[in-house]
């Protein structure tokens, strides 16, 4: 079966030169797997936690398939940035979860993971269009962090993908019309 680290691979091709830094240096290690065990040291406060978790649901959704928060997501953010990233690389997720709650208490009057998913998505959008203070440098990080987390869990390797660790025979005039998912192996 295929391990998160021959994953990253892939995501680093996909994101290429304006890839994380915490995350190329997490495919780059040759020696410690990033999923074992919990972080070294704890990165985000209790409301910080519970405010990352909603939003990245909110970028990757349950659908017919399982969310970010059953893939594990959430606990791969905080292990990545815990032992992968540098003081400088957390602090524009940090601040830009704190402007997001900022936000959310001053436009909804509840904290940000209160928030109803419209909302959530609203606040994400303020981000993303940098309405925020540092939203543009949040979300684009914020994102590839939910993303890569995703993608190279088991759920998003066996659900989301078609995993086939062995690939079938060529055929050339496989029909478009018959590919449901894109293949990873």
């Amino acid at each position: 079966m295929i391990d998160r680290r021959d994953a990253l691979a892939g995501v680093v091709a996909m994101f290429g030169a304006s890839l994380f830094a915490p995350i190329a240096r997490a495919a780059a290690a040759q020696v410690t797997p990033i999923s074992g065990g919990p972080p070294s040291s704890p990165v985000f406060t209790a409301q910080q936690r519970a405010l990352m978790t909603a939003l990245s649901e909110r970028v990757m959704p349950t659908t017919d398939t399982p969310g970010a928060i059953t893939a594990g997501v959430p606990a791969f953010i905080e292990k990545l940035l815990a032992d992968w990233a540098s003081p400088d690389d957390r602090k524009p997720i940090l601040a830009g979860l704190d402007a997001i709650e900022a936000r959310a208490q001053a436009d909804y009057r509840v904290a940000g993971d209160k928030a109803t998913p419209t909302q959530q998505d609203a606040l994400l959008t303020l981000a993303m269009e940098d309405k925020l203070p540092g939203g543009k440098g949040f979300f684009e990080k914020f994102r590839q962090l939910v993303i890569t987390g995703y993608f190279t869990s088991e759920v998003g390797i066996t659900q989301e993908r078609e995993y086939l660790p062995v690939p079938g025979r060529y055929d050339g005039a496989y029909r478009y019309s018959q590919v449901n998912k894109v293949f990873s192996s």
